[in-house]
């Protein structure tokens, strides 16, 4: 034999100007710290035409120039792309890395 018990959990909440106001400062504080910072990045030019990255103390991937083109190579060293300039290849893989090495990421100094 089975019985079915329905409950109703839901409840009415009235809640005043400065609760309501309260809430919404700590959701918006807590999406601030709810994403971590990048590790710090820098970039070094090792020969003519390759730029090697830190990323937050490790090898994070170079970027080689070849026949005019910026071809970027991650940590494991897979490509992650071919670009038309040296900004936008260390860009897309500077985004690569803050989601691939995600133990890495701390604080920016």
């Amino acid at each position: 034999m089975s019985t079915t018990v329905q409950t109703d959990s839901r409840a009415e909440v009235t809640l005043d100007t400065d609760t309501v106001d309260t809430i919404a400062i700590l959701e918006a504080d807590a999406a601030v710290h709810g994403r971590p910072a990048r590790a710090k990045l820098t970039w070094s030019q090792e020969d003519d035409g390759e730029w090697v990255a830190n990323y937050g103390g490790y090898f994070g991937g170079s970027v080689d120039k070849r026949d005019g083109r910026y071809v970027a190579s991650d940590t494991f060293g897979l490509v992650v792309g071919d670009f038309a300039s040296l900004e936008e290849a260390q860009g897309r893989l500077a985004d690569q890395l803050h989601v691939m090495l995600p133990p890495v990421i701390r604080p920016v100094e």
